[in-house]
């Protein structure tokens, strides 16, 4: 009898103790409390901001540059960046930005070359100055401000200054006179007790991180690292293009519209296009279908109307990078938002809708250095998607089938998962293994711009007689070919200039351009993604280019005829590298360099964009998709 009543007053006691503790704790915790082992999930911060990450430090990387770019003049020096293995977590060097091919040249290798810097040049007028003396660049993210004090220029360039590139010390030698502990060095803005109040302060803040995550990191192996488990051939490529032209996977309209009426009508026209015959603009050999292609391209230019959300906050939007490794994204941005042509203020009368942010500017304001971690990034475009969503209905007619992105960075697939999914995406990381839609989304290229003021410096190349090397190659060793090439290669054939990376120095620099100039063929391997620039920069100085990279698409394959133009190997037949070229007759070299010159037009970028030009070509393939994509109502 007495035991039955300790226990109705052991259960009454513990009834009342959860009664009151539902009342200071959040759902579902509550029977952790009384455990005296248990951490209330919500304080715990390895499980909030991710193994080696405070919740202080996710405080900064959010508010990373607070003051409009627009009104900031601050350098950067990115060299050796970060790579994915595709999933939330970072593979490689937890260094900012992008892990594969700025190579010596116009695309000047990251890792060992000092003469190349990588500057965020954020250009609303496409104002930038030439900066061929650029060296004194570490393995690290610089911040270079004068006296930690940012000052105003009347142009809206984020650029580096050369002669203060030596002086921010190292983010990763910087630690606590007093503490094992590493700081983690993050960028702030304070108010500042100057004179002027437009001038603000940028201030460093540290945070002490005591995770074992970051001080013994597990080693794994990572993606990047390793050659693809399934291989998809150029030739099956073209057969899952022409199968997803026929049966398209976008979701039908909840309601018609007079735009999708338009649309297609103009696919009934392009399918039955006139045959086109000596066409002065157009080499016929480079497209797929010539005809098709032209008519297409004269139908975007009467009828194409596109609308640019003005939703998004600078500097992750509406702030487009015009030079560097990403300046493919802050171009077409930059050209888009210019244009009055094609871009139209009200949306009722808009085929496409572009959201206009850099994948780049994503990465630089709000990843959290030695995170591991890139939740928080995607989480931001998702957050933004659903705004718009909630705000206009135009997403949700199409479920985004009529919305496009354009994105250079090698993390843009991961960052738009899911919550952009049925988007047109036009990204440079265009890996078919993972989550390219062939049909739907568009390859683009990815183009090192190192003067924005004038993107075709060092234009062209010697005439196919006067090319005296068969291959060439030199770069940094991202990833797993790039070894294998230069082990294979390198100093065993002086017809094969196969090298690693070039020393430091603007000569150096120029001796690399020098050499795709004189070569007939130029390598461009894989680095840790499947894109390169060196694609495009083989077209820039007409060098016929050997792509070795499985899975890779093109760039605007949906339009072109690669085989008119380049060489395209797979990654097991680098051995044989030699012997495939050499067996090429003379005559086939001189069409495919005749395809490289005539192509090169097509993967420029002006000032003032030009007929046939980059800028038309890509915005071309986002409507060329989507009007094989729309279905009727």
């Amino acid at each position: 009898m007495v035991s039955r009543k300790w226990l109705i007053l052991v259960g009454a006691v513990v009834i009342a103790h959860l009664l009151v503790q539902s009342l200071f704790f959040p759902y579902g915790y509550t029977i952790r409390t009384l455990l005296p082992t248990a951490r209330d999930p919500v304080f715990d911060e390895s499980r909030v901001f991710g193994i080696g990450q405070s919740a202080i430090k996710s405080g900064v990387a959010r508010n990373a540059l607070a003051v409009d770019v627009s009104e900031l003049k601050i350098g950067l020096v990115v060299q050796n960046e970060t790579k994915s293995d595709g999933m939330g977590d970072i593979s490689h060097s937890e260094v900012k930005g992008h892990g594969g091919d700025t190579e010596n040249g116009l695309a000047s290798e990251e890792e060992n070359l000092d003469d190349d810097t990588d500057e965020l040049a954020v250009d609303r007028d496409v104002v930038d100055d030439d900066d061929d003396d650029d060296d004194d660049v570490d393995v690290r993210l610089e911040n270079v401000v004068d006296g930690n004090e940012v000052t105003q220029e009347k142009d809206s360039v984020l650029e580096l200054p050369s002669e203060a590139k030596k002086e921010l010390p190292s983010v990763q030698n910087v630690t606590s006179k007093n503490s094992e502990a590493p700081l983690v060095l993050s960028r702030a803005v304070a108010p500042t007790t100057s004179a002027n109040p437009l001038k603000e302060k940028v201030v460093f803040t540290t945070s002490r991180n005591y995770s074992a995550g970051v001080s013994n990191p597990v080693k794994k192996k990572i993606r990047a690292e390793m050659p693809p488990m399934s291989i998809t051939t150029i030739d099956e490529m073209n057969r899952l293009l022409a199968r997803n032209r026929r049966s398209s996977r976008a979701m039908r309209p909840r309601w018609s519209s007079k735009r999708d009426r338009e649309i297609l009508a103009a696919r009934w026209q392009i399918e039955n296009a006139p045959a086109v015959v000596n066409d002065r603009d157009l080499y016929a050999p480079l497209f797929r279908n010539v005809s098709q292609f032209k008519r297409s391209y004269e139908l975007m230019e009467r009828t194409l109307k596109v609308y640019i959300y003005k939703d998004g906050k600078k500097p992750i939007f509406h702030l487009p990078i015009m030079k560097g490794l990403y300046a493919s994204e802050g171009w077409f941005m930059k050209l888009m938002q210019g244009s009055k042509q094609f871009v139209v203020k009200d949306p009722r009368k808009a085929h496409l809708f572009y959201m206009p942010f850099s994948s780049r500017m994503l990465e630089y304001t709000l990843y959290v250095r030695n995170s591991h971690n890139r939740t928080n990034l995607r989480q931001h475009l998702k957050e933004y998607a659903e705004k718009i969503a909630a705000k206009y209905p135009f997403w949700n007619r199409t479920g985004g089938a009529d919305h496009f992105l354009v994105a250079c960075h090698d993390w843009a697939p991961y960052e738009t998962r899911h919550h952009m999914e049925h988007c047109i995406k036009a990204l440079c990381n265009a890996d078919v293994t993972v989550g390219f839609k062939l049909g739907r989304d568009v390859s683009l290229p990815e183009t090192y711009v190192r003067s924005a003021r004038n993107p075709l410096r060092d234009l062209g190349g010697k005439p196919p007689s006067q090319r005296d090397i068969l291959a060439f190659y030199a770069g940094g060793m991202h990833g797993y070919l790039r070894p294998i090439l230069v082990k294979q290669w390198k100093d065993k054939d002086p017809d094969m200039k196969i090298l690693g990376p070039m020393p430091a120095g603007v000569a150096s620099k120029m001796n690399y351009i020098q050499h795709m100039k004189r070569s007939k063929y130029c390598i461009c391997p894989k680095g840790y993604e499947v894109n390169s620039p060196r694609v495009v920069e083989s077209i820039f100085y007409e060098c016929v280019p050997v792509i070795i990279s499985d899975n890779f698409i093109p760039p605007l394959f949906e339009v072109f005829n690669w085989n008119a133009f380049s060489i395209i190997l797979p990654e097991k037949d680098i051995p044989n590298l030699k012997e495939i070229l050499v067996s090429i007759p003379a005559k086939r070299y001189v069409e495919l360099q005749l395809g490289v010159r005539k192509v090169q037009r097509h993967f420029l970028w002006h000032g003032k964009p030009l007929k046939y030009d980059l800028f038309h070509m890509t915005l071309h393939s986002i409507w060329y998709n989507r009007v094989y994509q729309i279905k009727p109502r």
